[in-house]
């Protein structure tokens, strides 16, 4: 096998892909990439048994043919390379030879014939969604997806088809819980339930970054593909039970406030400084239309901010965690943050002013 190519057009993809491989890994195979040269393109594929990621660029082949090599060191060669670099490499007697200008390196290589078969079995619910859609599904939860193995079935983003018959997409920790909502695409019907693992998620997300055209995907009980541009990711799904989350989102939160986005994530950010790194809590005192913002330490330290806010219900103090308050902001589109409250034990219900498809809600904490 033997082809060139310009370092820019490799470092997309080669970045892509290897960004699949586990760093520590206890199958050789597994810690290579498959490169594959034939009629003019190049095809790159990497694994690590639960998601594979395959995506295509043109290159010019001077010899057809494929082999594997380390996806991380030659990931870390051609980062390393001069831009505009022409990057050539050959594979002969179990070796390939990397050349570019007057850099040139030689890798092992191992028998394509050891990498992995994928899955190909059927994947029956197919649909399209515009990448801008996709990343929004995916930027407005995934913040929310748990990190505790035990509660592994927490580990990703609920797909699902919602009771009002919109495509949903959740996340929650048992702390917050993140929803967005959009319409059913055309052929997602009978999506099935699935929760897409956090990996996966982080994954997808990257590789959807500059990408304006549509999704394809494709979905089974056990496994989604995703394919775009000339990029495919497959991923395995959690095979576990996601609760009912509905169960916890309040309905009779009745003290509603009002408060412009920006300047209640500045407050935030600014009285949260002196908290304690591991809570990170601030209380919130609400009275009619006036916010005060405020916490401290055991070592006495403490820090006040008065914020003007639309506000008529009943005086309230509550406490919530200030990490979480701003990951939740960060995600809010409108001008202004509006959190339906209850009491001071209760969750809250936080969205913006009129948008019924993206909400979240944040359970409180004592202060």
């Amino acid at each position: 096998m033997k082809f060139a190519i310009d370092r820019l057009s490799l470092l997309r993809p080669l970045g892509h892909v290897s960004s699949v491989v586990e760093r520590r890994n206890t199958i050789p195979i597994l810690a290579n990439v498959v490169i594959r040269a034939e009629a003019g393109q190049l095809t790159l594929t990497a694994t690590d048994m639960e998601m594979d990621i395959a995506e295509q660029v043109s290159c010019s082949v001077v010899q057809d043919g494929a082999c594997t090599v380390p996806a991380h060191l030659l990931n870390d060669i051609v980062k390393k390379l001069p831009d505009g670099a022409e990057v050539t490499i050959m594979v002969t007697d179990g070796t390939a030879s990397v050349h570019a200008g007057r850099s040139n390196f030689t890798l092992p290589t191992l028998p394509i014939e050891d990498f992995p078969a994928f899955n190909n079995s059927e994947l029956p619910v197919q649909f399209a969604l515009t990448a801008a859609d996709m990343r929004h599904q995916v930027d407005t939860t995934r913040f929310a997806i748990s990190t505790e193995e035990t509660r592994y079935y927490l580990n990703g983003i609920y797909f699902h088809k919602s009771d009002s018959g919109e495509l949903a997409a959740v996340a929650t920790d048992g702390h917050r819980l993140a929803l967005a909502q959009m319409s059913m695409p055309q052929g997602a019907d009978d999506l099935p339930n699935i929760i897409l693992p956090r990996k996966a998620v982080g994954e997808l997300r990257k590789l959807l970054d500059n990408e304006d055209g549509e999704v394809n995907i494709k979905l089974s009980e056990t496994r989604a593909e995703f394919s775009f541009g000339q990029v495919r990711l497959t991923s395995k799904l959690i095979d576990g039970s996601f609760p009912d989350y509905t169960r916890v989102i309040p309905q009779g939160n009745d003290k509603v406030l009002s408060v412009d986005r920006g300047l209640f994530s500045a407050a935030v950010d600014r009285v949260s400084t002196i908290s304690s790194e591991k809570s990170r809590s601030v209380k919130l005192s609400l009275s009619e239309n006036l916010l005060t913002l405020s916490a401290s330490t055991p070592e006495a330290s403490s820090a006040v901010e008065e914020l003007e806010v639309s506000y008529s219900g009943d005086d309230l103090d509550i406490g919530f965690n200030a990490r979480y308050l701003l990951e939740i902001a960060q995600q809010i589109e409108g001008d202004v943050i509006q959190m339906a409250l209850s009491d001071p034990g209760s969750p809250s219900l936080i969205s913006t002013p009129g948008d019924d498809n993206n909400l979240f809600v944040l359970m409180p904490m004592r202060v």
